[in-house]
């Protein structure tokens, strides 16, 4: 199987390109509008088949790369079912599977850093890997204070969900900002320090009480991504 991590420094973003093999169909899973020549050139020289693009909900901190992608490679454009984004080719529901020559993906729904985000499920049958957008970050979890953000709903997605998955299910998320590019659902269960040892009040109250500034490119990402990344 081809897994490749792409990073966009600027924004903190991780990308993920993934094919059964060298030659075949593939998806990506969140990609950076400023990022897409790299995908580009990768699927160039892996002569893979861009076939379907993917982002795990609306990024408020970057700008999607999907309407690139597509006007590239004529690739499906996709993404969850509660999403505003009338730009996208089609929507996922909850539970569904993503087929694409040998690879599976189940979309699970896990609203809470906003009320339309999803997770995507590696091989759901036997899970290998979690690719989980901004809801469970590494040692953190996705804000929960706009975009119909709700701490509880973050809180039920992670415990219901994520933590339902076996420990050594790899976690990779849509972020990290400490210079880590994987954790696992084990570590995150012992170890995030906003989720191990506590209640979901608690949590709640830690969640409720950031007052996080908003990201720099919230007023032009939001609007761009609800266009699939073009910017008016």
């Amino acid at each position: 199987m081809i897994f490749r991590q792409f990073f966009d420094a600027a924004t903190g973003s991780y990308t993920y390109l993934i094919a059964s093999g060298a030659g075949r169909e593939a998806l990506i899973v969140d990609p950076v509008k400023e990022q897409v020549p790299q995908y580009l050139m990768a699927i160039e020289q892996l002569g893979l088949k861009l076939l379907r693009a993917l982002d795990t909900h609306t990024h408020a901190d970057h700008i999607t790369g999907l309407g690139d992608l597509r006007e590239a490679t004529a690739c499906v454009t996709m993404m969850g079912e509660f999403t505003k984004a009338e730009c996208v080719s089609q929507s996922f529901h909850d539970a569904e599977m993503i087929d694409i020559e040998g690879i599976r993906l189940q979309a699970r729904y896990t609203p809470g850093h906003t009320n339309e985000s999803f997770s995507l499920v590696l091989d759901p049958a036997r899970p290998r890997a979690v690719m989980t957008g901004d809801v469970l970050l590494i040692r953190g979890t996705g804000r929960t204070d706009f975009q119909s953000g709700d701490a509880g709903r973050s809180w039920d997605s992670i415990h219901d969900v994520l933590f339902a998955l076996p420990d050594e299910v790899i976690v990779y998320p849509a972020h990290d900002y400490k210079g880590w590019s994987a954790s696992s659902i084990g570590e995150e269960r012992r170890h995030n320090p906003r989720l191990a040892g506590k209640t979901r009040e608690q949590y709640i109250e830690l969640m409720n009480a950031l007052k996080l500034p908003n990201p720099k490119l919230m007023d032009i990402a939001v609007p761009a991504n609800l266009a699939c990344g073009k910017v008016y």
